[in-house]
């Protein structure tokens, strides 16, 4: 694939803030339709590098495209084809939702602008609640709401930054339908976000801890690549046990998950040898199975903080 197929190709992204490095030498490539999610803790830099990519922020090193444009010197132009949804509800609560998409409308220049608003609030089934003030909706609605404001321009690329946070699992699921249906049309999304069934919608993803890349591909390749083996255990005394088995030869991790805890590590015979005496304990179910992608980021998260320390 050419340079030029892709709608952001960037290399050497590098930010600080007061002296502490945020963001180290970042590259990446986003095709035109992808998702792309950003995966990491609070705190790193999954923000300062979508901001950075789409001309909202200028890095202190590195450079690429987005969109066609030089991300340090036509980032204006880049602006204005991009749609940006934050974390935090950000419209006006005081006006309706109509008012409010009316007042982006404004602000964005827009000919025809009732025109506009009328398909944007139809697109989104937001027609019934139009006269609704943006303040009494419920989290799903207010997404919702957002997510109509940043699409009014028609932007090329979408950011969204945690856009399900402190909503419901249907309106999650609403909101990732909507967002697929906007990729099959042609708009690049980069998504950030905390939830392992959201990643798992994404086309590609990226894993940032402590301001570096650890990781990208697609969730079924980070899986494949993570090299980890999970065994998954059902019964009683499960805590007991997760206390006995986590510092064994071969066990890297064992985390809880419901009713059973999956046991993995990067050294399978190690790890099968540590745990034989354990599989044939009265009351206690073991299996292997496919590491899930909590997995996966569970155990880049713990090498990144032993790279550390």
């Amino acid at each position: 694939m050419n340079r030029s197929d892709y709608v952001i190709d960037v290399q050497g992204l590098s930010k600080s803030f007061a002296g502490k490095r945020v963001v180290d030498d970042f590259a990446i490539q986003v095709r035109r339709g992808q998702i792309y999610g950003f995966m990491g803790p609070n705190g790193s830099g999954k923000t300062t590098t979508i901001r950075m990519l789409c001309g909202l922020l200028t890095p202190d090193a590195g450079h690429g495209t987005c969109l066609g444009y030089d991300i340090l010197r036509e980032a204006q132009a880049i602006k204005r084809r991009v749609g940006y949804m934050t974390q935090r509800f950000s419209l006006y609560e005081d006006l309706s939702i109509r008012e409010n998409l009316d007042f982006i409308a404004r602000m964005y220049g827009l000919p025809q602008r009732k025109v506009t608003v009328d398909q944007s609030l139809e697109q989104l089934g937001l027609i019934e609640r139009q006269r609704q003030l943006a303040g009494s909706l419920s989290g799903g609605w207010k997404q919702r709401l957002a997510l109509a404001a940043c699409l009014l321009h028609e932007p090329d690329l979408l950011l969204l930054d945690e856009p399900t946070a402190g909503v419901d699992p249907k309106a999650r699921r609403d909101f990732w339908e909507e967002i697929h249906a906007l990729a099959a049309q042609g708009i690049t999304v980069l998504v950030s976000t905390h939830y392992m069934d959201e990643a798992e919608r994404c086309h590609e993803l990226a894993y940032i801890a402590y301001g570096r890349l650890l990781s990208c591909g697609t969730p079924q390749q980070l899986v494949t690549e993570s090299g980890l083996t999970t065994w998954c255990v059902e019964g009683g005394g499960l805590a007991t046990l997760a206390a006995e088995v986590k510092d064994l030869p071969g066990v890297e991790m064992v985390v809880p998950f419901g009713n059973m805890l999956h046991v993995s590590g990067t050294d399978a015979a190690r790890l099968e040898h540590s745990i034989t005496p354990y599989r044939h304990q009265p009351g206690l179910r073991w299996s292997l199975s496919e590491p899930s992608l909590e997995d996966v980021f569970i155990q880049m998260m713990q090498r990144a903080r032993n790279n550390l320390s």
